[in-house]
């Protein structure tokens, strides 16, 4: 059994059940990469079927953008990119993005595209999750850019629902992404029914909680120097939900097999959701992708290991996992 692939929404692209997610690639906020592992990774996963790539202009102060185009080269066709576009100038005395006009906000975007060494993106993003005086800004950037071909459709990366909406006031929006996982079913309650509705296509992040639901951890596992989940054991608050976190890990175990993993099944649950378009989770080395490949060739989760998973985390339960 081979990749599957889902429409992205009402786009009209089709794209990859699993995609690879290009923020550990920046090489600034999950430890240490290895810029020729990503690309053997990059390479890997072409050859596998995946053509959806996520990234972001503040991964690696665009490393990450940087690194995508280089794998591109010559054979583009091959890539729906997606990146983002936001926090890169943010400006923390206004509490808002620096692109403040339209015209700036497009110099931005031309920023992504020369990183990316592409005439074209195929979904661009606002990075900036929560609603501030520069919206309206980002919208009328968006459409133009959409009509001008440089991109070709676009979305907003947020776990707020009232922003969501108000980001789609005019029903021109393309793409929601989202941190979705077994541990945080929060969006199940309103945010993927509305999805479903308005034609929204869904990128997951976050299926594998930033590693936890991969069950390797445990509570003295330590994280090393630019590794920003290094908080977990620095705050005493977030190391106790941490904790919380690892003992629902140990009630998940059961559906482990021997041709199956619990990141397996973390990535078979948010496939299992039929607002769901596409999963991320993110990607360093060519084993990982190795093994996250598996949940699209594997069958889905049955009904009854559905349920079980259910009376572990109830549908809609879990909580926000950071960064939301």
């Amino acid at each position: 059994m081979g990749m599957k692939y889902r429409p992205l929404g009402k786009t009209g692209i089709q794209v990859s059940e699993i995609g690879m997610g290009l923020w550990a690639a920046g090489g600034d906020a999950w430890g240490r990469t290895e810029d020729q592992e990503v690309r053997r990774a990059i390479d890997y996963a072409l050859d596998q079927g995946v053509t959806f790539f996520d990234t972001a202009d503040v991964y690696g102060n665009g490393h990450s953008e940087e690194l995508l185009g280089k794998a591109m080269a010559g054979r583009r066709d091959r890539f729906i990119v997606a990146t983002k576009i936001g926090w890169r100038n943010f400006d923390g005395e206004k509490g808002q993005s620096a692109y403040t006009t339209v015209d700036k906000f497009i110099t931005g975007v031309e920023s992504n595209l020369k990183r990316l060494n592409t005439d074209y993106i195929d979904v661009l993003q606002s990075h900036i999750d929560f609603r501030d005086p520069t919206m309206e800004v980002f919208l009328e950037g968006f459409q133009k850019l959409k009509a001008a071909g440089k991109i070709r459709a676009y979305g907003v990366s947020t776990s707020n629902f009232e922003y969501l909406k108000a980001f789609n006031h005019d029903g021109q929006a393309n793409t929601l992404q989202i941190d979705y996982s077994i541990l945080n079913r929060t969006s199940e309650k309103e945010i993927l029914p509305y999805c479903q509705k308005q034609g929204l296509g869904v990128i997951i992040r976050g299926a594998i909680a930033m590693g936890i639901l991969a069950g390797k951890f445990t509570a003295d596992t330590r994280f090393g120097e630019g590794d920003f989940r290094r908080r977990w054991h620095d705050n005493p608050e977030e190391y106790q939900v941490f904790l919380k976190d690892l003992q629902t890990v140990e009630a998940l175990r059961k559906l482990v097999r021997p041709d199956r993993s619990l990141a397996t099944v973390a990535l078979q649950f948010v496939l299992a959701n039929p607002a769901v378009s596409t999963v991320i989770p993110g990607i360093k080395t060519v084993a990982q992708m190795e093994a996250n490949l598996t949940a699209a060739q594997l069958s889905p989760l049955s009904k009854e290991e559905l349920a079980y998973i259910d009376s572990i985390v109830a549908p809609g339960g879990g909580r926000k996992i950071w960064p939301a």
